[in-house]
């Protein structure tokens, strides 16, 4: 039986991150991964790049039922924090778009950055080691796996959520935390692809590879305010891309969704202008200016409107507008966690403590990270939220 002030479960983002900071504080402590590898997350990410971070962070990128938990931690470590650990390792990186920051070589160098900062601060790692059972006796914790049982004055859930299961992601930070009397907001895949029905499927298969940049999309619910514009594609199975991904945090089954597909152009005062001045142009071709060939007659297909401009009654060059710039589709579903960057819902932050991360239903045991009720936007909000619970939680141990 080997003893520890901390325990920490699961070696990502924000577990190693916590173990850094409670090392700099003379604390020992073990960090326990069931995976091969650590931080396999960071290393699909970004395209392999890592998009470790976004200079845009505040508040407002993050979904919970709490909104203002996640406001202490990102003040106490923001994104210049982070800048410079970067920087001091010398790892170039680069701003994509909208604030997004990227590795300009590999995700294995910030990887490789987590774990130096955990060999000089004394923090042990151990990998490939599953928990079995987690108890607290006597103001202790015991963690038991096959071969070896951990115990730690404190101990922090830093799991992680469910999606990507190939990378080893499981539900288990949620049933300790259930165990320790903890209660879970529902969760969900987040920042997804989403599906159709296979009718729809079938009709839309024309479209798959097809992208367009930008076009706006929010949800057909007067409730839901947020708009994102991005990228979109077209796949085999539905729609995916930036802003699919975005939109897919706050879609529910049964809702469609608005796309504007030329979100800086008003398609109806283009049409009415081509029927006056070009009016032997045909609306499949009108079209094909603005989008690829295939999309531009799936338009007219799914309007089933089509000839030359001229014949064309201004009420069908409305519907064909209101496609372009408000195309409501009905999605079936999502891909679930199979592609789910990150889950949505996750452990009552009104259970836990704002400031060090600790658990108000249990001394001495903390959660941090994805498995919290914080989900943030795509573009490395949701690593910034890693690095930030990662280090409030590991300054309080």
């Amino acid at each position: 039986m080997s003893h520890y002030d901390v325990v920490i479960i699961g070696a990502g983002a924000a577990g190693l991150m916590c173990a850094i900071e409670a090392g700099k504080r003379g604390r020992k402590v073990l960090v326990v991964e069931r995976n091969r590898h650590a931080a396999q997350k960071i290393r699909i990410s970004g395209g392999g790049r890592c998009n470790f971070t976004n200079v845009n962070t505040d508040k407002n990128k993050f979904i919970s039922q709490n909104k203002n938990f996640c406001i202490s931690a990102l003040k106490r470590y923001t994104p210049q924090d982070f800048i410079k650990l970067v920087d001091m390792y010398e790892i170039a990186h680069h701003e994509k778009t909208l604030g997004q920051l990227f590795c300009d070589e590999s995700a294995m160098q910030i990887i490789d950055l987590l774990l130096d900062q955990c060999a000089q601060n004394g923090v042990e790692i151990v990998k490939e080691i599953e928990v079995k059972k987690i108890e607290k006796l006597e103001g202790v914790f015991n963690v038991k796996t096959a071969d070896e049982v951990y115990t730690g004055d404190k101990l922090v859930l830093a799991t992680g959520g469910p999606s990507i299961p190939k990378m080893g992601a499981t539900s288990i930070g949620y049933i300790i935390a259930k165990e320790f009397g903890h209660s879970i907001i529902d969760t969900r895949p987040a920042l997804v692809p989403l599906t159709f029905s296979d009718e729809m499927k079938d009709y839309i298969a024309v479209l798959a590879g097809i992208s367009i940049d930008p076009v706006e999309v929010k949800v057909a619910d007067k409730k839901i305010k947020q708009t994102f514009r991005e990228a979109l594609l077209f796949t085999h199975r539905g729609l995916s891309g930036p802003v699919i991904l975005q939109i897919s945090s706050f879609w529910r089954e049964g809702k469609q969704i608005v796309i504007n597909m030329l979100p800086d152009t008003d398609m109806f005062e283009i049409l009415l202008e081509a029927k006056a001045n070009n009016p032997k142009q045909l609306l499949h071709n009108l079209l094909s200016k603005y989008f690829a060939k295939k999309l531009a007659v799936y338009i007219t297909e799914e309007t089933n409107v089509d000839g030359q401009m001229g014949s064309m009654s201004d009420k069908k060059l409305r519907i064909v507008a209101d496609m372009v710039n408000a195309w409501h589709v009905l999605p079936n579903g999502s891909e679930g966690n199979r592609t789910a960057e990150v889950t949505l819902g996750g452990v009552n932050t009104r259970e836990i403590s704002s400031q060090t991360f600790e658990s108000t239903k249990t001394e001495g045991l903390y959660v941090i990270g994805e498995l919290l009720d914080v989900t943030g936007f795509l573009g490395g909000y949701n690593f910034q939220w890693a690095w930030a619970s990662g280090y409030a939680c590991g300054q309080a141990l």
